[in-house]
């Protein structure tokens, strides 16, 4: 029998995902992830991190999703937010790519750092598909269970509320779209910012400004990108 256990998450988000949380799949998981590190394992992100995305953007303040694959998998790195890392860190590849990005697009300086926390708090909900890895195993916990849980994360935005932005970079993120009801919600689709793809279709996209300009649209306060 596999016990309950209940997740450090925002109350609107435990409330939502609770079908999820109580599902065979995810229960398993938690298995999973206690026995890896009674096992010795170092995991990424830290637990009481786990659910960061979640717990800094509550349901109801959703208004942009930016949807990632696993989280980064070196020390000090991950922290529950997709392409963001911690201050001291150095911003990876692909998030000096968006830095560049929101340059082009809406003319805005380049940070001195990669940690996007104040995005969340504008209703950016920053999601890995997959929400834990191993040590230097990038993808190491992929089909363990969380993509069932995430995308159901996704699933209840876009079934729940209404006319939030989308943006699915890569060709994994937009192997979601399906997810997601077009019609009342504006999906963005571009080329994943990595080093190899940003010149295929990420440079350019200006999503940002392409997000503002909807979010206003429908009566919404447009997000600062600007990372202070």
């Amino acid at each position: 029998m596999v016990q309950k256990v209940k997740p450090q998450i925002d109350k609107q988000w435990l409330e939502v995902l609770a079908p999820a949380f109580n599902s065979t799949s995810f229960l398993e998981l938690e298995q999973f992830l206690k026995a890896e590190k009674q096992a010795g394992k170092t995991i990424y992100p830290a637990e009481n991190e786990i659910y960061n995305a979640f717990n800094l953007v509550p349901f109801s303040q959703v208004k942009c999703v930016i949807i990632g694959q696993d989280p980064y998998h070196g020390p000090g790195q991950a922290h529950g937010l997709c392409f963001s890392v911690r201050k001291g860190v150095k911003p990876p590849p692909s998030l000096k790519n968006i830095f560049k990005e929101l340059q082009n697009d809406l003319g805005l300086q380049i940070p001195g750092h990669g940690q996007l926390t104040q995005w969340a708090g504008q209703g950016i909900l920053m999601l890995n598909a997959v929400l834990t890895v191993e040590y230097k195993r990038p993808a190491s916990h992929k089909k363990i269970g969380w993509e069932s849980f995430t995308d159901y994360a996704i699933q209840q935005v876009s079934d729940k509320l209404e006319n939030v932005v989308f943006l699915l970079w890569g060709k994994f993120a937009q192997g979601k779209k399906e997810l997601i009801n077009s019609e009342k919600h504006l999906v963005l689709e571009a080329a994943h910012p990595s080093p190899f793809s940003a010149n295929a279709g990420f440079f350019g996209c200006r999503h940002f400004s392409k997000c503002n300009k909807y979010l206003q649209q429908f009566g919404k306060q447009p997000i600062n990108w600007q990372i202070d």
